[in-house]
């Protein structure tokens, strides 16, 4: 696949500390691999200085305000709808994954081997070790997801998420979860979804998964997670592999 310009969709929601280093980072990224960058900010709902810090000299941004924080999930679903990349990436706005990976994330789709690519945070090669529980949770909640998506992926809730245009052109206008339950929805509309051949066949959407390094936060740090967003991405991943389809 040819590629021209990368679309990274950053959801933030009070990270004034850390979204400025996250932009030039990102653009860097690009930059290196030789292609335009576009990226969206999707701030959602900041009490902070957020929008003061995303103004970056030279670098093609957009930044669009939510007034009221709703959610990870309806913050990138608003992003989805501005994208004009081949391809688009999902950047958190915390630090604690690095664009230095965009590499490796974009050349299974620029090979023309993937529609869709997941950064795996248990395969690489720098990983900060924080929460045993945390692991444990994600791995449940990981299984359970393979289990109805038929997937073979390591960490469904990765942040890391890379996409052909045409399948965020697919299911944005689908996508219902407004918080952290946007990772097992988009997983499990990834997993339904079909690549048009030119012969007019029809295929399942080819799903790769490469290591990425992970520097995690503790919530001493900002880190926001918690176990109820582990229940709710359960209720998630029931709902949108068995009903809402």
């Amino acid at each position: 696949m040819k590629l021209q310009k990368l679309s990274i969709v950053i959801p933030t929601f009070n990270e004034a500390k850390t979204i400025g280093e996250v932009i030039r980072r990102s653009a860097d990224a690009v930059r290196k691999l030789g292609l335009l960058e576009e990226i969206i900010v999707v701030d959602d709902g900041s009490t902070d200085d957020t929008r003061d810090k995303v103004q970056i000299p030279d670098v093609n941004i957009r930044y669009i305000k939510q007034e009221v924080n709703t959610g990870k999930g309806a913050a990138l679903k608003r992003g989805f709808q501005s994208v004009t990349g081949e391809v688009i990436i999902i950047q958190d706005a915390d630090l604690e994954y690095d664009p230095a990976d965009y590499a490796q994330l974009l050349k299974p789709i620029q090979e023309d081997r993937a529609d869709v690519v997941y950064g795996s945070r248990f395969h690489g090669t720098h990983q900060r070790k924080l929460y045993f529980w945390h692991r444990l949770g994600n791995s449940a909640l990981t299984l359970l997801s393979n289990a109805l998506t038929n997937l073979d992926l390591s960490d469904m809730e990765t942040g890391y998420k890379v996409f052909r245009r045409e399948v965020i052109e697919r299911i944005r206008d689908h996508l219902h979860s407004k918080r952290f339950g946007i990772e097992p929805e988009l997983t499990a509309r990834v997993a339904r979804g079909k690549l048009v051949l030119p012969d007019g066949s029809q295929s399942k959407w080819r799903v790769y998964e490469v290591p990425i390094n992970y520097y995690g936060r503790t919530y001493e740090e900002g880190k926001k997670i918690g176990w109820r967003d582990g229940i709710a991405a359960i209720w998630a991943i029931l709902r949108f592999n068995l009903w809402d389809t």
